[in-house]
Formats: C-alpha cells, structure tokens, sequence
C-alpha cells in the first residue's frame, strides 16, 4: 500500500507543477486540468508504481517489460508527448518515420510536462539544459521544434523576471 501512495503522492505533485507551469508559458487550463489522466488508469497506474517505488514506499528504479507496455499506453494515449506524433511507415523493410508537426496546444503542454517533472523530481522549474542534453534524442518537426525553443525562453524569462521581483 505504501508504493501505492508514494506514487500518488508524486503524480499529484507532478500534476500541480505541470499545472502552474501551464499557467506560467500560457498553455491551455483544460490541457493542464486534464493532464496524465492516463497514469491513474490500472493499465499504467501499477507498473507505473511497482517500477519507480518499492513495497515500502521507498523510490527505486526497477525497469521492466511492464513497465515498457504502460509507457507506450501512456504515450499513445496523451498528444503531449513527442513520440505520439512519429509514424512508422508501413513498408517495414524502409523502417521509414515521418515526424509530424505537433499541434501548439499539445506542444505547451509537453514544455509543461517537461518542466513540472523538473520541478517534481530536481526541484527547479527551468529545463532548457534538460532539453539541450536530450534533444539529440527528441524527434521533433521544424516548427514544433522552433515553438519549444521558444516556449523554454519564454519560461526562462518569466521564472527569472518572477524571482527577482
């Protein structure tokens, strides 16, 4: 039960950074209300759990071929995340992707995510240096790309201009 708790406990946090920083880069309020849904949906919500804390509610990291399944749900499930927006071709001998552009609601939302994770996990809100790390990694449309950019120096401005004050 403890695990269980532990995890609720982080995805509410997670929710309410992803939330404030909806608000922060002027995301949608739905999208931010509606955010990670998906995460309490038994298909994702125990391998979720079972994979990042342990039966005492102590965090781990424990991979697993379940835990791989409910990332893909969570994925396909959620337009916020970039991976939703990569089509396989069907010739499986091509192995050729097409990255879609990501339309500018689901764009902010995933900016969002990415900074209330940070705020979740390391405890900061900026993740331009996250971003620049892992980019490599990121598939991303020319224009989704250059809104990301420009959401993460937006977000940049706002926390530095906001802690000065």
């Amino acid at each position: 039960m403890r695990r269980h708790w532990a995890y609720l406990k982080y995805v509410l946090k997670h929710k309410w950074f992803v939330f404030i920083a909806s608000r922060m880069i002027g995301s949608s309020l739905w999208r931010a209300l509606i955010h990670d849904l998906s995460k309490f949906r038994p298909s994702e919500w125990f391998a979720y759990a079972n994979t990042f804390y342990g039966s005492d509610g102590s965090k781990l990291y424990n991979p697993t071929s379940e835990f791989d399944v409910a990332w893909l749900l969570h994925q396909h499930r959620n337009p916020h995340h970039w991976q939703y927006w990569i089509l396989r071709e069907d010739n499986p001998e091509s192995g050729e992707l097409k990255i879609l552009e990501i339309p500018h609601k689901y764009t902010l939302e995933m900016v969002a995510d990415w900074m209330g994770a940070g705020r979740a996990i390391m405890g900061r809100w900026e993740c331009s240096d996250w971003y620049m790390k892992h980019k490599s990694k990121i598939l991303l449309h020319p224009s989704t790309e250059a809104l990301v950019v420009a959401a993460l120096a937006f977000a940049l401005v706002k926390e530095h201009s906001h802690v000065e004050t």
